[in-house]
């Protein structure tokens, strides 16, 4: 079994920054990737960014160059970096990581983007 923590969401304001951060213990071996998605209300579950093992990076056309996602291995730790912040980004951000087991969630974040 795979344990996400994640942390870092808050209320901002239109233009500002928040660093989420998602970490995993337990069987956390061989991941594939780690990504960060979010649900706004009453709209469906997207992708925001995922990176994969070989470091490759995915990002939603909505967040290309305002967002920026990291993993540190050692820590089994992915980051999502945002910048620019606009309302329509507010959302509960969930991580998810998939590896040789399959995929598990984090718990949830909540970031809300108003002035």
């Amino acid at each position: 079994q795979v344990q996400l923590v994640e942390s870092g969401g808050g209320l901002v304001q239109p233009g500002g920054s928040l660093r989420l951060s998602c970490a995993a213990s337990g069987s956390i071996v061989s991941i594939y990737t780690m990504g960060w998605y979010r649900q706004a209300p009453g709209k469906q579950r997207e992708l925001v960014a995922i990176i994969t093992n070989s470091g490759n990076i995915n990002y939603a056309d909505s967040v290309k160059d305002r967002f920026t996602i990291s993993r540190d291995n050692a820590k089994s730790t992915v980051y999502l970096q945002m910048n620019s912040l606009k309302p329509e980004d507010t959302a509960v951000y969930y991580c998810k990581i998939v590896n040789i087991g399959g995929g598990y969630w984090g718990q949830g974040t909540q970031v809300t983007v108003s002035s």
